[in-house]
């Protein structure tokens, strides 16, 4: 259970403390909080109605004198609970959810012990019931989305204190399904992803579980190397004067329509990574929207070093202009591109796919093949947060994505849009794979003699390299 505690005041520090539970079991813990006392003296023993968990003789001689009822009753505040009270609350022998605990204003206690789903609140008294609809009834969204209009509707003239108490982590660890594309059949997308099986299997899930944990312990080393080295830099005096720039060279999904794990995809989760700089000039908690690319990591290091970038033949443009001042123009799309990678011969424990496919899983599902071979343009700028892409297939096939309206990427509108459109993306495509240093550090302008044929962009389709053509009229 996480509990956070929110109290308004004029004047306040943090610290950091090492701190102990009066007991440790849920109901006679969670009392000691409400009551400031050890057990012994608040008698919650146990989680049991009979071990006084929210029994009718708590509810007599504790409730009333509990701090929140202080806080409203003596010291004028507004109080606001959410979340999981005492295991018993709730109980019919208890007064059900038609009994709200002294020194609440706001009310949204959760009926009994822990739940993600398929839960009873009691909203200010009254019970609200709950399915199992993740948009509507997954538990801690439901807490968070209250407590944020506690915040909206409370008044600015008083102070004010919020309980919010999630049952997460406790059991059963229904975790939230964060990301909508998670397990799903990618229906409208290139072949490859199509073949992925829907829904995957207990066992693969369970091995995707088991990953995304290990991937995490791995990361723990990866944080005390970050402390070290910028504690070290502190230590010597140069941190201040020392620009440090922490990033990835590629994303990674685990499971997105229904994909075990790899990258190699052309979808946000495999091409976005994290990118944090610090360093002199920087102001702190920046976060900017200009469309960078891991291109631009090189020049923008020689731009900090003073090296005149136009001296080099990179492609990248120094992103340096962007964390120091503020800009009125920049680039709008970049390039993404990726050749496929296939074997030569079928994988023996998967004889019905045949040749041209890799990185096959046990239950044949695979991630890559000859023709997962594409090329992007992903375009932000303010009037458009877009996605084009082509593959290198006997199709040519297109996926389109209008990031804004589909962050997840579950639906492809290739064949939905305008044709200009199409024409257009398809010339920005092959203008950014023909381009180099300087030329593809600008936008590019449409040439309206252009012909859109997506043929043009692989002509060979084939296991070969992206060969380009452009055809005028």
């Amino acid at each position: 259970m996480i509990q956070l505690n929110i109290c308004r005041m004029i004047k306040h520090k943090k610290f950091h403390l090492l701190i102990f539970v009066a007991s440790p079991l849920c109901c006679p813990s969670r009392a000691s909080i409400l009551t400031g006392k050890y057990p012994h003296n608040h008698h919650v023993i146990n989680n049991t109605l009979e071990g006084n968990c929210s029994s009718k003789a708590w509810q007599k001689s504790e409730e009333a004198h509990t701090f929140p009822a202080l806080l409203r009753d003596s010291a004028g505040y507004q109080t606001f609970f959410a979340g999981k009270y005492l295991n018993q609350y709730g109980h019919s022998d208890a007064g059900g959810v038609e009994h709200v605990p002294p020194g609440w204003n706001y009310w949204v206690g959760l009926e009994k012990n822990s739940k993600y789903y398929n839960y009873t609140l009691s909203i200010n008294g009254k019970a609200k019931t709950h399915g199992a609809d993740y948009s509507k009834d997954y538990l801690t969204d439901v807490l968070a989305n209250m407590s944020l209009d506690f915040l909206q509707v409370k008044s600015s003239f008083q102070p004010f204190f919020m309980m919010v108490s999630t049952p997460a982590p406790h059991s059963p660890w229904t975790a939230a399904p964060r990301d909508p594309n998670f397990n799903v059949h990618g229906k409208d997308k290139h072949w490859l992803i199509r073949q992925a099986k829907t829904p995957m299997s207990n066992a693969s899930v369970q091995f995707l579980d088991d990953a995304f944990r290990k991937r995490w312990r791995t990361l723990l080393s990866v944080d005390d190397l970050v402390e070290k080295i910028v504690k070290r830099l502190e230590v010597r005096g140069e941190l201040d004067n020392t620009y440090i720039f922490f990033t990835s060279d590629n994303g990674y999904h685990m499971g997105q329509f229904s994909l075990p794990l790899d990258k190699r995809q052309l979808y946000e989760f495999d091409i976005r990574v994290p990118l944090m700089v610090r360093g002199p000039n920087i102001k702190p908690n920046q976060t900017s929207q200009m469309l960078v690319a891991n291109v631009d990591l090189g020049p923008t290091i020689l731009d900090i070093a003073g090296y005149n970038v136009n001296k080099t033949q990179m492609d990248g443009m120094s992103f340096l202009p962007v964390m120091v001042r503020s800009l009125l123009s920049w680039r709008t799309d970049i390039l993404v591109e990726y050749e496929g990678e296939g074997s030569n011969v079928s994988d023996p424990a998967c004889p019905l796919l045949g040749p041209g496919v890799s990185e096959c899983f046990p239950d044949c599902v695979c991630e890559d093949s000859y023709n997962n071979t594409y090329a992007c343009v992903r375009t932000v700028a303010p009037s458009a947060n877009l996605q084009y892409c082509e593959f290198d297939d006997n199709q040519v096939f297109v996926e389109v994505y209008n990031v804004t309206a589909d962050p997840y990427q579950l639906t492809n509108i290739a064949a939905s849009i305008g044709q200009d459109f199409l024409e257009k993306m398809n010339h920005r495509v092959m203008m950014l794979q023909s381009c180099s240093g300087q030329s593809c550090r600008t936008p590019g302008v449409y040439d309206p003699r252009y012909t859109f044929d997506p043929r043009h962009m692989f002509p060979g389709h084939g296991p070969g390299r992206l060969r380009l053509r452009q055809t005028m009229k």
